[in-house]
């Protein structure tokens, strides 16, 4: 009789929990969600009906069921178009940069500040670096281009002070530089906040790692390779796979506002091609049509590198 009561225990405290029971533990949770997920389905996922725009030719002064319906002509034009293309270039192009640059200084950042002793020191830098993050873009636009300008242009100055060039550059009127001072600036403005995450994942790590490696001899260097970098991977590999589900989100204020006809080629992306050929030129369906072959390439390509980082043994999303 004990044997069988014994085994009756054991299978009740070995018994998974149903999807319901689950839901009953953790009613207070579901309740604290219920206003988030509401939010989700009625501005992410209620707005989608719209998508049937890329497969009619809309005219806004008739009834929505009342368009006519023309299959993948807006999918087949924007395939077939030279500036869509170029527009998708540019996009990726400047998605990269901003991408690479922006993971590496934030890193390097990071390791750099936790190994700052001076607690006041460290955060006065943390505070100055994360304030460019609260400016607007029209903010930083304005100010990249009067440091960059021809006349009073602050780069202009110090680089003929420093003997580097004789005449002043036009530097937006470029095109070769334009990716680089949008990759430049995107660092600026991002790489204190970029840091939060990294820095809130290096205060988890246990401090007697760093002093078994002091003890084993191991200099600052050893230990950020060793130590810190390893056990932030994980969320590195997180934080990058949802920026590749971002890689056609290149951005659309910092790119308008610096652009010019010179700098056309290389500066137009996705939703710039949007406004310009789609919105302002009336034609809606163009513009839905380009902005939902955008959101399809971004989900698949974050469930691609999702499933590379399970086939890779790393930390995924799902």
């Amino acid at each position: 009789m004990t044997g069988t009561a014994g085994h009756e225990t054991d299978a009740l405290f070995n018994r998974k929990e149903t999807f319901c029971e689950k839901l009953i533990f953790q009613k207070q949770l579901l309740f604290m969600s219920v206003p988030l997920i509401l939010y989700v389905i009625l501005f992410s996922y209620v707005p989608l009906w719209g998508w049937a725009m890329a497969f009619q030719n809309y005219r806004p002064a008739k009834p929505f069921f009342r368009q006519e319906w023309v299959g993948l002509r807006w999918f087949s034009f924007l395939f077939t178009d030279r500036i869509f293309w170029r527009s998708f270039r540019n996009t990726i192009a400047m998605s990269l940069i901003n991408m690479v640059l922006g993971y590496v200084t934030a890193i390097g950042f990071s390791l750099l500040l936790n190994e700052l002793k001076n607690v006041f020191f460290k955060r006065a830098v943390q505070t100055i670096s994360y304030l460019p993050h609260f400016l607007s873009w029209v903010i930083v636009t304005g100010l990249v281009a009067t440091m960059l300008s021809v006349e009073d242009g602050a780069i202009n100055k110090l680089l003929m002070a420093l003997g580097l060039i004789k005449d002043p550059v036009m530097w937006l009127s470029r095109p070769d530089y334009f990716w680089g001072i949008v990759g430049g600036t995107y660092v600026w403005k991002e790489l204190g906040w970029s840091t939060i995450i990294y820095l809130a994942a290096i205060a988890g790590i246990d401090p007697n790692l760093y002093e078994a490696a002091e003890i084993d001899g191991c200099n600052r260097y050893q230990k950020m390779r060793h130590i810190t970098l390893p056990a932030i991977k994980p969320v590195i590999i997180i934080l990058l796979i949802m920026s590749i589900g971002h890689i056609l989100d290149a951005g659309f204020e910092m790119q308008y506002l610096l652009r010019n006809g010179l700098v056309q080629d290389v500066s137009d992306t996705i939703d710039i091609y949007v406004l310009l050929y789609g919105m302002q030129r009336m034609s809606y369906s163009l513009a839905t049509a380009a902005g939902m072959f955008k959101n399809v390439v971004n989900i698949s390509l974050i469930f691609i590198a999702n499933w590379i980082a399970k086939r890779a043994g790393e930390e995924r999303l799902i």
